[in-house]
């Protein structure tokens, strides 16, 4: 995955013939900050999800043309993206052949919203450490400005002096800094939170991002190093070195 789509926004394929369950989905998820498209058979939604870069697939197992353990088949033989199987059948074994042949996870057509996001949030989330460790394992330490972030060491020296930061604090600035100047929408950085349940519609990141201002002795309305992107997010600016 290269740099310009890991900050693209979240593409989601989904495939199912309930085209009034595939609008409430897009609707629900757009506001978030995914990209959600949507497929109603079998066959043409095994080609697109082969054919283009998904973040994640929600496949119905119930589909015309073939069903959605065909479909997984076939996706499988190409391609290694996170898909989650919705069901309307309860049957025990259906998840177990779903979770066999490749599926990451399964949820039943009676779910709610929340649940959705949260497994949707789950497997994208394993699937992107993958990512990570393959593409970071080489980088130790982020640099920007006046910022040295330790990486491995979970550290942040500016100016020279050690910055006391939470792990969340940590964490935000590491993956603004990854970004920096690109906008992060607060659900990308809500992703970035490893291993950290949240609300769906928690706003307590930008309590976080205020936090981490003040340490940084940052001011938000004449910032220096994270500026707020009205409607979308959050970016951060490095300062330039001291000569």
């Amino acid at each position: 995955m290269n740099d310009s789509f890991a900050e693209a926004p979240t593409r989601i394929l989904v495939i199912d013939d309930d085209r009034k369950l595939c609008g409430l989905v897009r609707d629900y998820l757009t506001p978030l900050g995914y990209h959600v498209e949507m497929i109603h058979s079998g066959p043409e939604g095994a080609d697109l999800a082969t054919s283009g870069p998904w973040h994640a697939v929600i496949l119905d197992l119930m589909l015309p043309g073939c069903d959605g353990f065909e479909v997984l088949k076939r996706i499988r033989a190409k391609s290694d993206v996170p898909v989650l199987m919705l069901t309307a059948r309860g049957d025990e074994a259906d998840r177990i052949v779903g979770l066999e042949i490749g599926a990451d996870d399964y949820l039943p057509k009676t779910f709610s919203t929340r649940e959705l996001l949260a497994r949707l949030r789950a497997v994208t989330r394993r699937a992107g450490l993958v990512k990570v460790v393959k593409n970071e394992a080489a980088i130790q330490e982020l640099v920007a400005g006046n910022l040295r972030i330790n990486l491995d060491a979970r550290a942040v020296v500016q100016d020279g002096k050690p910055l006391v930061l939470t792990p969340v604090e940590f964490d935000l600035l590491a993956a603004l800094v990854k970004a920096k100047g690109r906008v992060k929408t607060r659900e990308q950085l809500l992703d970035s939170l490893r291993d950290r349940e949240w609300e769906v519609f928690d706003r307590s990141i930008d309590v976080h991002v205020a936090a981490l201002r003040r340490k940084l002795g940052d001011d938000a309305h004449s910032p220096r190093f994270i500026r707020t992107v009205r409607a979308a997010g959050y970016m951060f600016i490095p300062e330039e070195p001291v000569s």
